[in-house]
Formats: C-alpha cells, structure tokens, sequence
C-alpha cells in the first residue's frame, strides 16, 4: 500500500503539473468583459489537485495515513473488480457524450455509480442523478457561458427548453 500511495502521489502531481502547463496555451486569468479565460478553470483546478498530492506524498513520508502504514497489497481481488467498474462506467460514460450529450452522460454515469456501486436508494439516486447535470446545465451555459457537448440532434428539445429559461 505505502508504494502504491507514493505511485499514485507522484503520477497525480505529473498529471498536474502537464495540466497546468497545457492550461497556459489559452488564457488563465479574468478577462473583464467575459469572464475567466478558457484556461483558468483547468489551471486552477490542476494547482490545487497538485497541492493535495504533495499533501498525501507528505502525510505517506511522515507515515501518519493508514496506507502508509500497511503492508498489504494495493489491490486485492474486490478492489480489482471495483476499479474494472468504476472505468468501464466512465469508458461508458465518455462514448456517450457524443450521442446524449454531456448531462444525458453524466445523468446516466451518476446513476450507475450511486444506484449500482453505491447501493444507495433509488430516489436518491434519482434525485442526484437528475438534478445535477440541470444545476451543471446552467452553471456552465448561463454562469460561465460555456457550451458542453449536447449530442445528437434527439437532445435538441430539451436544450432549446432550458435555454428560454436563461434568456
């Protein structure tokens, strides 16, 4: 476990820092008459997610999380299975944007996770499953101006309907 905590420590923070640095190629501070240029979010996100990992690499130095102190394996059979979920959902999850848009996705993927892996209840997982990409929906349309991927064109209605509630 302690090795697999500094592997996964070191391989984030290399995400992170590439992140950061692709980020660069747009802009990464505010522009006044738009908003954050189209980098920031990424870059941001990236600094802080670099912070966390040379936060769990310090905490896997000075031993004081319970991987760091265990010399079981990172993963056994059960956390095989689960990590084969978890990325077939997303897999899943990614091929589906292009055909049901990002929140069709997203609704889907959240569902899965919370319904099927999670075993939490139906309603709740309907209720977080729905209304989170409609909050997403409007936080990166009507906040943030940005358009997400929306799908084929059977998504159309749906879209063109919570766009008369922003304008």
């Amino acid at each position: 476990m302690r090795r697999g905590e500094f592997i996964t420590a070191g391989v984030l923070a290399a995400l992170s820092i590439y992140m950061m640095w692709k980020s660069t190629e747009l802009e990464i501070g505010y522009r006044s008459d738009e908003g954050p240029g189209g980098g920031a979010w990424p870059f941001w996100l990236s600094g802080i997610m670099l912070i966390c990992t040379g936060m769990i690499a310090y905490n896997a130095v000075r031993r004081k999380s319970p991987p760091s102190q265990s010399t079981e394996p990172v993963l056994d059979t059960e956390g095989r299975k689960m990590l084969i979920q978890v990325f077939g959902g997303i897999f899943v999850f990614v091929a589906l944007v292009g055909i049901i848009s990002m929140y069709g996705a997203m609704l889907l993927f959240l569902f899965y996770y919370l319904w099927f892996l999670g075993r939490h209840t139906l309603r709740l997982s309907l209720i977080i499953s729905v209304l989170t990409p409609i909050v997403f929906f409007f936080f990166f349309e009507a906040l943030m101006r940005v358009t997400m991927p929306k799908g084929m064109k059977f998504t159309e209605p749906l879209f063109n309907w919570l766009n008369t509630i922003i304008y």
